[in-house]
Formats: C-alpha cells, structure tokens, sequence
C-alpha cells in the first residue's frame, strides 16, 4: 500500500518503555488462557465489548484491580505535538500504522460530512508487552483492540510479525486491515451501534451473546473494506489478496481448528473466514457503510 508520502497521525501517544507493576488485574491468569485458547489472539480480542462480558462470561475481572471491581485508570498518554511525532517515527512500523491512522481520518471525516456529521478521530497508543488502557491492562497476547472508555485503539506492533509468522498473513495491506478494522469499532462506538450490542448482549445468556458479538465484528470488517475502498488509488498489486488472506486466518473456525483442533460455533465471538472475507469483501466493493449493516443481515 502506498502511504509514503502520507503524513502522520497526531492522535497518537506512547506507553513503550513505561512500567505497569505486575500480577493482580486484567487480563491475567487462568481466565484468560481460556479464552484466548478458544478464540485465538487476532485483532479485536479483548476490545470492545467482547473484552468486558466475554471476560466475565469466564470469571474473571477483565477491568483490572485484581477482582475488586475498581477500574484501573490508564495513564495519561498524551496524544499529539513532539510525543505524536516520536512515537510515530520509533520505527517503520510505528510509522505506517500512524499514516493508516491518518489515512482513516481523513477517510471517515469525509463519509460522517457526506451525511451531515462530524468524525471524532480515535486515539492511538502504542505499548510494548504490557500496557494500560481505559479498559484495564493491555497484553501483547490480546491482540490489538479499542477501548469504547477512552475511545482509543491500543496496539503493539509485535503483532504485525505474529500475523505475517504465526498466522500466514503478511504484507503491509494486512497491517493496515488490521488498524482500520478497530477505527471500524471506533465508527460504531460513535454512531451508538456498540452501546446497542452491549445493552443487547447484557439481557442475552452466552451462545446468542456471542452472536450479536460475531455481528459487531463482521461490520467492523465491513468498516475496514470501505475505507480500502476509498483509498483505490494508494492499493497495490496483491493488496486485496494480502487483506483477504488476513481475514482468512483470524476466522474463529480456523483459529479453533489451529488451536484445539475442532470447531465449537457456540463460542464464536468474530465470525468465520467465510464471512469475514465476505464482509471485507462487500466494504471493498460498496465503499458505503450503509452496506455494512451486519445486523439486519443473513450472516
């Protein structure tokens, strides 16, 4: 993807190198072995609303404070100015993934002023191995994730070489996919689709939890192609391969057959690869969020 000349992101802070202490809360121990046994680390893990009832679905404190209830407060990365500029420019893949970011900026302001609304960027923060977010810790094994509390995307950029190593997924449009999938969560968390969910979810028992969850994903997809689609003229040969082939491999029945080798569609909380090719796929070629309707949809 050819974001070289693209500028850089200022809602952009750094958690690298800072020290969170140990043990206690988030997304630590047993608990958190589970699920992440079940569902795989793919972006999306331990964001949104998945990462408050999912994790309370298996017992333990997905908000930190070692069980007491207390949300952990998340430092106060401060986003913009010289602290943007140096976290973008720590290394190549900082680098890139600010320039998504603006490129989804840019993007989205254009759509929400199409239809008479205007776009509040998210936040991005980097961290390294463990870190803080308005939801409770960050872990590189939770995978990338946004925070509806805070309304920032937490990432660490080691994940890009476990989608490219571990899950076969490599390119720079892969990368990218993976940013603009959790602005898609942040465009749901704006236009009130993911209060909906949680409020749908609270009143539902797990397996048709889980299903409304599936929903909230496959849209953030969709989310994800459209911007792709307004963004033709920087894609490269092979992109939508590269992009297809990630959502291929963070599909929950993959990702279960990988892990335990059998496929429970109960616990399903992302969508298949089917349906999460087809939904980047329908973005891709509507360019039109009105085509993301996931939730009216057969899925």
């Amino acid at each position: 993807m050819r974001l070289g000349d693209y500028r850089s992101s200022d809602n952009v802070g750094d958690q690298r190198g800072q020290s969170f202490g140990g043990g206690g809360g988030g997304f630590g121990g047993g608990g958190f072995g589970l699920l992440l046994g079940l569902v795989g680390s793919r972006f999306g893990i331990g964001g949104v609303i998945v990462l408050i009832i999912g994790a309370m679905l298996f017992g333990f404190n997905p908000l930190g404070g070692g069980g007491s209830g207390i949300v952990s407060q998340a430092p106060q990365s401060s986003l913009g100015g010289s602290a943007a500029e140096q976290a973008c420019a720590a290394d190549p893949q900082s680098r890139f993934s600010c320039q998504v970011l603006a490129s989804t900026e840019d993007t989205w302001s254009k759509i929400f002023a199409a239809n008479g609304s205007r776009y509040e960027p998210a936040g991005l923060i980097f961290y390294g191995g463990q870190g803080m977010s308005g939801c409770g810790a960050a872990q590189s094994a939770m995978g990338p994730f946004y925070c509806p509390t805070d309304r920032r995307i937490y990432l660490d950029t080691s994940f890009f070489r476990e989608l490219s190593e571990r899950l076969g997924a490599a390119g720079d449009f892969a990368q990218a996919y993976v940013i603009a999938h959790e602005v898609g969560h942040h465009v749901q968390d704006l236009t009130g689709t993911l209060s909906q969910a949680s409020a749908q979810q609270a009143r539902l028992p797990s397996p048709q939890g889980n299903a409304v969850q599936v929903r909230v994903e496959l849209q953030a997809d969709c989310y994800a192609g459209v911007w792709a689609a307004h963004n033709r003229d920087r894609l490269e040969p092979g992109d939508v391969e590269e992009g297809m082939t990630a959502a291929n491999s963070i599909g929950d029945d993959t990702l279960q057959r990988r892990a335990q080798g059998r496929v429970v569609p109960e616990s399903f909380t992302h969508g298949t690869s089917a349906q999460r090719k087809t939904w980047l796929r329908r973005g891709m070629e509507s360019g039109d969020p009105a085509a993301c309707d996931t939730f009216s949809a057969a899925i």
